[in-house]
């Protein structure tokens, strides 16, 4: 895979909004791209990967769960001037299935929590504050209202 110095191409991001019960898993960045700002589980799409395996391999490296009913969420395009880099960001609509969640990547995250869209925490990823601002947010609220148990 490419160095993330290479700022002549676009990268797609994978995002996974793993719902359970009503609220949505989020992870707080550590590492060098968006360090202390919440987002949720996920990274780079791989090459030769469809957009579920990138987001099952990723919530598996980092959090350790199962998930199903993959469906998919929003994109956004996103820009990140300090740092020379322009993504893509799939965000893929789950369903936990299994696997309590643990930091597997301590270099990349900081903390676990399970929120929902009246207690997100601050402050947001780049592609997040895009997400609130896209035409998909409404859907995805009215997808994690039906994850209520």
């Amino acid at each position: 895979m490419g160095s993330m110095n290479d700022t002549d191409h676009v990268w797609v991001g994978q995002a996974a909004i793993i719902m359970r019960n009503g609220k949505f898993l989020m992870i707080k960045r550590a590492g060098k791209h968006g360090p202390g700002t919440w987002s949720v589980p996920g990274g780079w799409q791989e090459v030769g990967e469809t957009f579920e395996q990138a987001v099952r391999r990723e919530v598996k490296e980092e959090v350790g769960c199962d998930i199903k009913n993959l469906r998919f969420g929003a994109a956004t395009n996103n820009y990140f001037p300090d740092e020379g880099i322009h993504s893509v960001s799939i965000f893929t609509l789950a369903d936990w299935e299994s696997g309590e969640p643990e930091n597997l990547e301590p270099e990349k995250c900081e903390e676990l929590r399970w929120v929902d869209y009246d207690s997100l925490p601050s402050p947001l990823f780049t592609p997040w504050n895009e997400l609130l601002k896209s035409e998909f947010i409404d859907k995805l609220k009215q997808e994690l209202e039906k994850s209520k148990a």
